[in-house]
């Protein structure tokens, strides 16, 4: 048999191995709930309001849990906050202060430019609190799962009763978007968990929602800041562009009439 032949035969198989492989990653794509964010496209913008209730919510909730180590409280400026409203959100946390006289551990209200405070002291206790598994740090959480923003909502939403006959493991909890639909966490968000100052109505949707808009500035803190230059820079050239034609015409117009 020749070369030619044998890959005859081989492709349609090869093919079709290909499709079957493919199907469940396009499956589970599918499956994400696809939010309208703010911040998606080319022109997008971050929704102010939204990142500020999602702070809320990480601050009340999600912080219990998951550290922020990346972000400083002064940052917070970024999503709207003022310079007040920053200082006293720093000065509700403790934090560690310096080492008294006799060498022990202080403590002292935080300031805008510490650290979030951490849950744990470091991640090996972290581990130790949930069972060697240690809630992954947030602070660029987003980009670092496939599906962005649309997974950690889908995540957060995703609590819900398995199907008959599947078995839930101790110490696990059924999740309809979680790869293999089994995740260590147990269902973080709760209707009328926090009160917005807004009024805005505080149930799951709007919270997940909410808290992924605000993990999405704190893993992409300049990326407004980057579309809007884009967006200038392009205008900028279209502009030229149309000068640049504008005067070609004009320098040689005689020459061509």
């Amino acid at each position: 048999m020749s070369a030619s032949t044998l890959l005859r035969r081989l492709l349609p198989a090869a093919m079709a191995a290909s499709v079957l492989l493919a199907a469940p990653a396009v499956r589970a794509e599918e499956a994400l709930p696809h939010e309208h964010w703010s911040f998606s496209g080319i022109f997008g913008g971050l929704d102010l309001a939204a990142a500020q209730r999602g702070f809320q919510v990480y601050n009340e909730v999600c912080s219990s849990c998951h550290s922020m180590n990346l972000l400083h409280y002064r940052d917070l400026a970024g999503i709207g906050l003022t310079a007040q409203q920053i200082k006293d959100i720093a000065a509700s946390k403790t934090v560690p202060g310096p080492l008294d006289d006799n060498g022990d551990e202080t403590t002292r209200p935080g300031t805008p430019a510490d650290v979030f405070k951490a849950p744990y002291k470091n991640s090996k206790a972290a581990g130790a609190a949930f069972g060697g598994a240690a809630p992954p740090d947030q602070s660029v959480l987003l980009n670092a799962r496939e599906g962005g923003a649309d997974y950690i909502y889908g995540i957060l939403t995703g609590y819900v009763d398995p199907p008959a006959g599947f078995k839930v493991p101790d110490g696990l909890y059924y999740n309809e978007y979680m790869p293999g639909h089994l995740i260590h966490m147990p269902q973080p968000l709760h209707d009328d968990q926090v009160t917005y100052a807004d009024g805005t109505k505080a149930t799951v949707a709007q919270m997940a929602h909410d808290v992924t808009t605000f993990l999405y500035w704190t893993s992409n803190p300049e990326a407004v800041t980057r579309k809007r230059m884009g967006v200038r820079v392009v205008l900028f050239l279209v502009l030229m562009a149309g000068l640049t034609y504008t005067v070609k015409r004009q320098i040689w117009s005689d020459v061509e009439h």
